[in-house]
C-alpha cells in the first residue's frame, strides 16, 4: 500500500486573504450577523476588506505584546470576527488558540491554566457572564477586549492606528493552530496544528471544489472555532468564491436568508440540515437554487440528504458527506444523487481520499471486524495534528505503529467504504448500531426532528426523541417504527434546546445518559 503523500507546503492563515485579494479583491461575504469587533463594518465584507482587517489587527495585538510563538486564546461571542481574529493572530507568528464559545467558564479557565499563562481575547459578554469571578489574572498574561469595551482589559480600540506588522512565517512543522475536541466525553483536548498539517487538511477540501466548474455563492454554517472554518476561507477565497456566513440555524431565518442570496453550495453540520428539513415544506422554495450540499463533522441520516435534494430545481444537485475527526481533518467521503440518497446504507461514510487518508479496521477480540463484530477505526491522513497541548502522553497511546485510534468503531465492504456504526463509548450491547437504529426510525416517522439512542442506567436503551414544533409523539406510530428492533425503553421526548450539544452541534451522548439518569432516579 503506498504512504501518505507529504508535502514541503503550508498553510499560513495570516496569508490567505492577502494572497487573495489581487485576482478577488471586490468579491463579498455575506453576514447575517454584526461583527463586534468591528461594528461599524455591516453585513457585507469585500475580501479586500478581510485582509485589511486581518492586517490592522495583526498591528494592533503587536502593538498589545503579542509576539511570534506565543498562545493566544479567542473567546467570544460567535461571528466570523473569531476568524478574523485568528487570522491576525497567525500572521504575526502567535498560536490562535480557538475556544468554543458554548464552553462555560470553569472550562475555559482549566485550558488557560493548561496553556500556561496565553493571551486571552475576548468580549464583554463573556467577562460580564461565564467568566465573571473567575483567576483571569493568575490565568492569563493579558486580557485583550474587542470594540465596545470591557472591563479591566486593554481594548483593541483604543490600539486602532497601531503600526502594521510585516507576516511572520513560522517553520512548516511548528505549532500554528489550536482548536479542540468537540467535547462529547468531558473537558476538551487541546489539539495542535502545524501548517504543514492544516495543508494535508486542505488538500482533500480543494479537489472537491476542483471538479466543480461554476463559481457557486457558498453558504457556511459551521462552527468558527473548528479548523473547517479557517481551512473554508483557505479553499474558497483564492477560488473567488462569494460566501454567505451564518449564525443563525433557525429554520425561519435561513430561508429569508437564502432567499436573499440564492446559494448554489450550502455546508453545515448533519443536525443542522436535520433542521432545515422544513425549509423543503417552504413555498417560497428557500432551496431551489442549490446544486451542492456538505455535510462533515458526524454521520448525516439518509432521509434528510434525500429531503434537501428534492427541495433542489437545479439539475443533479449531489450531496457530499465527509466524514473525519478533530485529529485528522477529513478522512473518507462519498456523494449522494436524488436516486441513492434514501436507499444508501446510511452508515456508508465513503472511501479515503487517494493519496491524503487511508483506514484500516483492527478487531476489538480477536475476530475478524464486521458488521455483526465491528472493528477499531484506524487511520493515517496528511492533516493529522501534532499532539494534545500538555496531554502529549494521552495523544500518543492513540497511535499505533503511524495509525490513528479515534475510538470510532465500524467495518470495511467488499468495495472499500467504510462503515461507521458508533463510538466505542456509545456501544450499547443489546443494539448492532445505535446510528442505524435511528436513521431507519427517523425515515419512518417524519415528525421527528432528532432521535438518540442513549444507554439507561441499566445499560438499557433509551431512545431520546423531539418532534416537530414539539408536538406529542403519538406512541402508536412509535411502537410500529421500532417493532422490528430489539426492545428500547420508552421514548423520553425532549425540545431540541434541551438536548446538550457541542460547538459543531453533536448531541453529547454521555452528558445526555447522565442528565436522563438522574431524571429517571427514584426520589429519595
Amino acid at each position: 500500500m503506498l504512504p501518505i503523500t507529504t508535502s514541503r507546503k503550508g498553510l499560513y492563515m495570516g496569508m490567505v486573504a492577502q494572497r487573495s485579494v489581487a485576482a478577488h479583491a471586490d468579491t463579498l461575504i455575506a453576514l447575517d450577523h454584526d461583527l463586534d469587533l468591528l461594528p461599524e463594518a455591516g453585513r457585507q465584507l469585500t475580501f479586500a476588506d478581510f485582509a485589511e482587517h486581518v492586517d490592522d489587527m495583526a498591528g494592533r495585538l503587536w502593538a498589545a505584546g503579542v509576539r511570534p510563538t506565543e498562545h493566544v486564546a479567542i473567546y467570544k461571542s460567535p461571528g466570523l470576527d473569531i476568524n478574523i481574529l485568528s487570522c491576525a493572530v497567525a500572521r504575526i507568528g502567535a498560536v490562535p488558540v480557538q475556544l468554543s464559545p458554548a464552553l462555560d467558564g470553569d472550562s475555559v479557565v482549566a485550558l488557560l491554566q493548561r496553556l500556561d499563562k496565553p493571551y486571552l481575547i475576548t468580549d464583554g459578554k463573556k467577562l460580564g457572564g461565564p467568566l465573571a469571578g473567575t483567576p483571569l489574572d493568575e490565568a492569563t498574561t493579558r486580557v485583550i477586549g474587542v470594540a465596545g469595551g470591557a472591563p479591566n482589559a486593554l481594548s483593541l480600540a483604543d490600539l486602532a492606528g497601531a503600526p502594521r506588522q510585516e507576516p511572520v512565517l513560522l517553520d512548516p512543522d511548528e505549532p500554528a493552530l489550536m482548536t479542540h475536541t468537540s467535547g462529547t466525553t468531558g473537558l476538551p483536548k487541546l489539539v495542535v496544528h502545524s501548517a504543514r498539517t492544516l495543508h494535508g487538511r486542505y488538500r482533500p477540501q480543494a479537489k472537491l471544489f476542483d471538479m466543480i466548474q461554476e463559481r457557486e455563492t457558498v453558504a457556511i454554517h459551521v462552527s468558527y472555532v473548528h479548523s473547517r472554518m479557517p481551512l473554508a476561507l483557505a479553499v474558497l477565497m483564492p477560488r473567488g468564491n462569494p460566501m454567505v456566513v451564518m449564525n443563525d440555524s433557525a429554520p425561519d431565518k435561513v430561508a429569508e436568508l437564502f432567499l436573499a442570496t440564492n446559494p448554489g453550495f450550502i455546508e453545515s453540520h448533519p443536525n443542522s440540515f436535520l433542521e432545515w428539513e422544513e425549509l423543503v415544506d417552504d413555498p417560497r422554495k428557500p432551496l431551489a437554487g442549490v446544486k451542492y450540499f456538505s455535510s462533515t463533522f458526524d454521520a448525516i441520516h439518509p432521509r434528510t440528504m434525500h429531503r434537501l435534494l428534492h427541495a433542489s430545481e437545479r439539475h443533479s444537485p449531489i450531496f457530499y458527506q465527509i466524514y473525519g475527526q478533530s485529529e485528522t481533518g477529513p478522512l473518507v467521503g462519498r456523494g449522494f444523487t436524488r436516486d441513492t440518497a434514501l436507499t444508501a446504507d446510511g452508515r456508508c461514510q465513503g472511501f479515503a481520499f487517494p493519496g491524503d487518508t487511508k483506514f484500516r479496521l483492527v478487531s476489538r477480540n480477536g475476530k475478524e471486524p464486521s458488521r455483526e463484530n465491528p472493528g477499531y477505526i484506524e487511520v493515517q491522513a496528511a492533516g493529522r495534528v501534532l499532539t494534545y497541548y500538555g496531554e502529549d502522553e494521552r495523544f500518543q497511546k492513540q497511535v499505533n505503529d503511524g495509525w490513528w485510534r479515534g475510538m470510532d468503531v465500524g467495518y470495511r465492504t467488499e468495495e472499500g467504504c467504510l462503515h461507521l456504526l458508533d463510538r466505542e463509548v456509545d456501544v450499547i450491547p443489546t443494539i448492532e448500531s445505535t446510528l442505524d437504529f435511528e436513521d431507519v426510525v427517523l425515515e419512518r416517522l417524519e415528525e421527528l426532528t432528532e432521535l438518540v439512542l442513549v444507554p439507561g442506567p441499566d445499560q438499557e436503551p433509551i431512545p431520546v426523541v423531539c418532534t416537530r414544533r414539539d408536538v406529542r409523539l403519538d406512541p402508536e406510530r412509535w411502537k410500529k417504527a421500532v417493532a422490528d428492533f430489539p426492545p428500547v425503553a420508552e421514548p423520553v421526548q425532549m425540545t431540541l434546546a434541551e438536548l446538550p450539544r457541542t460547538a459543531t452541534m453533536k448531541v453529547q451522548r454521555i452528558e445526555l445518559a447522565r442528565r436522563l439518569r438522574e431524571r429517571l432516579a427514584p426520589a429519595s
